[in-house]
């Protein structure tokens, strides 16, 4: 796909200098003239009033009813699958089975020695595993687990492939979707199905012959929603012209299907073709952080403070709290911001996204982006001075009053009652 000016038609006006936003035009002459800076983006072809440039070559078009299946990538580190691969299979079973009653949920394990992972991945859903196993994908790095994925979505094109957005997932998805040339998008909070392409209400079906597709009709695939513009508007973003389509979903967003033991499916072992010299960077020594390692995506409870707290120490308050009632420390973006408490604690739209049994959000007024990360928990509890505070507005039960008067009033209850309970089971 190019660029190009015909030259008996260009007047030499410039317009199309002042609308292009690369500084892809030069002037040689009266004669516009297109350098390597051009992306293709039409802006000139728009401004010329002349007709005097056009694009040259077509799109590729992708045969849709090519590919099909859903896949998820099962991340695990050390032999162990991640929480967030189990909710994302049971999110790929609905889609898939919205799709059609022959797509497939399909979860995709990467490393070496990890056979025995396909048994969990059938009991949250998954009706197929592919399993991808050499000694150079024992550990993770993005030469090979990027080279494998592709090369296995090269031949078994799958028609979505969703990741988590971990630390993995965020480093390896971005570079399967450039190598195949398709769209991603990041950070999704919603995946759909275009339901007008998928099912004919007249005929109640839920087939459809992907030949008799267009592949330019923005009505046929996934729907992704995404925040943007910091959390102020929901973004709806559709991959129409390119397969597989990919996203990734932030942990805690979707919701895990209940575990049936003993659940079977079917196993295919895909043999890849990777060595040593596919792999750029060397794995010298795996050091953990000697920091407290916390896990807010698994939590059942969590005990947020925010910027209420006013300083530091309020924290001591909260992890008191948190110990008290069995759960973690959270935090507020503000708190992270002044130093109170580090990142690893921070709830939100640029922190950790949680669905806790119960949350309490302590001190934080409750802005867009911190309730984008929590307002899926179970149970919300606030405790705020302000009454007219945002957070109230999503709380299922609210407290106005000072958290340090609220919270040690709440462990004190709290001793009481385990000391009736214990006195009653004596």
């Amino acid at each position: 796909m190019a660029i190009q000016v015909i030259k008996d038609k260009c007047k030499g006006c410039k317009l199309c200098l002042k609308a292009c936003p690369f500084d892809a035009i030069d002037m040689e002459g009266k004669l516009a003239v297109i350098n390597d800076k051009c992306t293709a983006c039409n802006q000139c072809i728009d401004a010329c009033p002349f007709k005097a440039i056009e694009k040259t070559g077509d799109d590729e078009v992708v045969d849709l009813s090519a590919y099909k299946n859903v896949w998820v990538f099962a991340e695990q580190r050390n032999g162990k699958l991640m929480n967030v691969a189990l909710e994302l299979i049971g999110e790929g079973y609905r889609l898939a089975k919205e799709i059609s009653e022959d797509t497939k949920i399909c979860a995709v394990l990467i490393g070496d020695g990890i056979g025995h992972l396909a048994e969990e991945c059938y009991a949250y859903g998954a009706e197929e595993v592919i399993l991808i196993e050499d000694p150079l994908l024992k550990n993770y790095t993005t030469d090979a687990y990027t080279k494998v994925l592709v090369d296995a979505c090269n031949e078994y094109k799958p028609e979505l492939v969703i990741y988590g957005a971990t630390h993995i997932g965020r480093d390896l998805a971005p570079r399967v979707a450039a190598r195949m040339n398709t769209g991603l998008t990041a950070d999704c909070t919603r995946l759909d199905i275009r339901v007008s392409s998928y099912i004919d209400y007249a005929n109640k079906s839920t087939t459809l012959d992907t030949s008799t597709l267009d592949p330019t009709d923005p009505s046929t695939g996934i729907k992704q929603t995404r925040p943007a513009f910091g959390g102020n508007l929901m973004a709806t973003i559709i991959c129409p012209k390119t397969r597989p389509q990919m996203s990734t979903v932030r942990p805690g967003v979707m919701q895990k299907r209940d575990k049936v033991e003993g659940a079977k499916g079917e196993l295919t072992v895909y043999k890849p073709q990777i060595a040593e010299s596919d792999i750029h960077i060397k794995l010298v020594d795996i050091v953990k952080s000697a920091k407290e390692l916390v896990s807010l995506t698994d939590a059942e409870i969590i005990c947020s403070g925010g910027r209420g707290l006013g300083d530091p120490s309020g924290f001591e308050l909260i992890k008191k709290f948190a110990d008290k009632v069995g759960g973690v420390v959270g935090s507020s973006r503000a708190a992270v911001d002044a130093g109170w408490i580090d990142h690893s604690h921070q709830v939100g739209q640029t922190g950790t996204t949680v669905k806790p049994k119960i949350y309490f959000a302590c001190g934080i007024s409750g802005a867009i982006q911190h309730l984008a990360g929590m307002q899926t928990s179970d149970i919300i509890v606030a405790i705020n001075k302000d009454p007219d505070a945002p957070i109230f507005e999503v709380a299922d039960y609210g407290i106005v009053g000072d958290l340090y008067k609220v919270i040690p009033q709440i462990i004190e209850e709290w001793d009481n009652a385990e000391a009736l309970y214990d006195a009653s089971t004596k």
